[in-house]
């Protein structure tokens, strides 16, 4: 089979598009990068559903910690240590399990009976988690920067009559993003390397259609040969996390953009060895 079939092949094989059964033997080069670039549709599936999501749980989160009224700040404050303080690996074990017990008919709510199997199922209970967990991390990281708003921002909000939801949209909201965007940056770094685990808790892959990792370790096993997998996976995801940053980079920018040259923040990339 040249490298042209094996694309053809294999390249959507982890959305179920394609062969179906995977190769058994005389594996070769093209075969990793296909089925491995191919499980990696999920890794950016998760993550870039789960950021878009979290983005906007998060900032109501870091508002609400940020809050006077303890009925407001309490629920946040325990939203974000519960996620923050538990192993990402723990919470998708937990949350399957949680998935599975609840009833296979569905739950009746007021006389409408909703479904609940999809839960069990990879694409939407770990991403619930993702979104979650995201959520809580990044919450964490726009009330600091919540926190850190420029008396003089509000002064000059106040001076100029803006109140209430007008000043938070105007000034505080894209002061806060503006101040919390490099961090957000590498939450959303980590956010993708930490699809990896999906499918190594308890959602299963159903049919071998599992992610980027799932397929690497799937070669590894098979060839007893960790060296060639894993490396390419990681080149994978070294040019995603080159993707992301350029991404970030420019809406970095634009945030940006009234502030001298001086003045500007750049991102910085951190690496977090454990969430």
């Amino acid at each position: 089979m040249s490298c042209i079939e094996t694309i053809q092949n294999y390249a959507l094989r982890s959305l179920g598009i394609g062969e179906r059964l995977l190769p058994r033997s005389d594996f070769t080069l093209c075969e990793q990068f296909t089925l491995i670039g191919s499980g990696l549709i999920w890794n950016v599936y998760f993550g870039a559903l789960a950021l878009a999501t979290g983005f906007f749980l998060a900032t109501g989160v870091a508002v609400a910690k940020n809050a006077r009224q303890a009925w407001l700040r309490k629920p946040a404050e325990w939203f974000i240590f519960l996620f923050r303080g538990s192993p990402l690996f723990i919470q998708f074990f937990l949350a399957y399990e949680a998935f599975v017990l609840l009833p296979r008919t569905g739950i009746e709510i007021f006389g409408i009976t909703a479904q609940t199997s999809w839960l069990t199922r990879a694409w939407a209970g770990a991403l619930i988690v993702l979104f979650l967990n995201t959520a809580a991390y990044s919450g964490e990281i726009f009330y600091g920067a919540l926190r850190a708003v420029p008396k003089g921002d509000l002064e000059a909000a106040d001076a100029y009559g803006l109140t209430g939801f007008a000043r938070f949209r105007r000034v505080v909201w894209p002061t806060m993003l503006r101040l919390a965007w490099p961090a957000y940056t590498n939450e959303a770094i980590f956010l993708f390397q930490s699809t990896t685990l999906v499918f190594f808790s308890g959602f299963p892959a159903w049919q071998q259609r599992g992610d980027a990792l799932y397929y690497a370790s799937y070669f590894a096993d098979k060839t007893f040969n960790p060296f060639i997998p894993y490396p390419i996976l990681a080149g994978y995801f070294i040019l995603l996390t080159l993707v992301i940053i350029s991404l970030f980079g420019m809406m970095n920018r634009r945030l940006n953009r009234h502030l001298p040259q001086e003045r500007r923040q750049p991102i910085r990339f951190r690496l977090q060895v454990i969430r």
